[in-house]
């Protein structure tokens, strides 16, 4: 069969086999196949790569507001006037605390959000102590959002005992200039690569609904396989009023989805994690969770209400399926799971 001419359940068989998508291929099946084709495909190699294994993760705002970058989607920039609350970096004890919290209530990692442009001074000082304490005393797995951090930094973070660094590229390369102009794509890029080197996993993905096109969605996809992103959180835009992002429309359910599963057949060995906008999916991202996502946030989200780990817990069980990491069965082993 012509490589360029596969069905969806072809595709799906020969990425099982080892092929891997390229940017040489023609991806227009992604966007003209029927949905439910094409997530029937993603759930085969979901359930190929990851088995029944859903791994949630958990975040805290560890510092809020007071943003100098000025992207258009966030909440926290301090050019938007959204009404958020604004904070210094939290008291160590509140943070470990939450963090107990999300591990005993089945959560599988822990991450410290901050806001600004990068992490530094005395509050790079607190994340590092915090970090080492919950080392010490939780089992949870921790990653870390800090922004474009030094080499030195993020081998401090690793030293304290972080496993996984988050750092989106949010979308294309050639959208990018289009939702932020304080700092580049190529900035992104490189501390990215920076924190491979340094060990970590890395999660990484982006935004979809800000005015980008399909092609950017699929160029974002690849760009990830390119760089080897383990896991990539993909967030549905959540308009926020005060923002650059005011008044878009909310994508469909129907975008989302196969965003997803072209997703899962370009990046089939990584976490596709369901992140902000879940709530736009049908029964809170229960189909996805077989059609393609292996992974999600849950609890609360940055400045936007998540689900409960609780309602996720029930929710995987309805499911059949897992959070404990020893039914994931993908080919690297961990399926993004660190």
């Amino acid at each position: 069969m012509n490589r360029n001419n596969r069905t969806p359940d072809q595709l799906a068989t020969d990425i099982i086999a080892g092929d891997r998508i390229r940017r040489s291929n023609d991806l227009s099946l992604f966007l003209t196949a029927p949905l439910e084709e094409l997530q029937e495909g993603a759930g085969r190699l979901q359930r190929h790569f990851c088995g029944k294994h859903i791994d949630f993760c958990t975040i805290i705002n560890g510092r809020s507001g007071r943003c100098g970058e000025n992207c258009k989607y966030c909440a926290q920039a301090a050019c938007h006037h959204t009404g958020i609350d604004e904070y210094g970096f939290l008291p160590k004890e509140e943070i470990i605390r939450n963090a107990r919290a999300n591990q005993e209530a089945g959560a599988n990692r822990f991450a410290i959000v901050t806001s600004g442009r990068a992490l530094t001074g005395r509050d790079f000082d607190k994340a590092i102590e915090t970090y080492k304490e919950m080392k010490r005393t939780l089992t949870i797995d921790l990653c870390a959002s800090h922004g474009l951090l030094t080499r030195e930094q993020l081998h401090r973070l690793h030293e304290a005992g972080v496993t996984s660094y988050h750092h989106n590229i949010e979308t294309s390369r050639r959208f990018f200039p289009q939702i932020c102009t304080s700092h580049t794509y190529d900035d992104r890029i490189r501390t990215i690569k920076m924190a491979q080197e340094e060990g970590f996993c890395v999660c990484s993905g982006g935004i979809i609904g800000m005015g980008e096109t399909w092609e950017d969605r699929l160029d974002m996809a690849l760009s990830l396989q390119e760089l080897g992103i383990e896991s990539i959180p993909i967030n549905a835009l959540m308009p926020i009023p005060g923002t650059g992002m005011e008044g878009r429309p909310q994508l469909p359910a129907e975008d989302i989805l196969r965003t997803i599963a072209f997703f899962r057949y370009i990046n089939p060995t990584a976490n596709i994690r369901l992140a902000a906008g879940r709530k736009l999916l049908p029964q809170n991202g229960a189909t996805a969770f077989e059609t393609g996502a292996s992974a999600s946030i849950t609890g609360n989200m940055l400045t936007t209400s998540g689900t409960t780990i609780k309602e996720d817990m029930q929710m995987l069980k309805d499911l059949g399926l897992t959070n404990k990491d020893e039914d994931c069965t993908a080919a690297t082993g961990t399926c993004g799971a660190h």
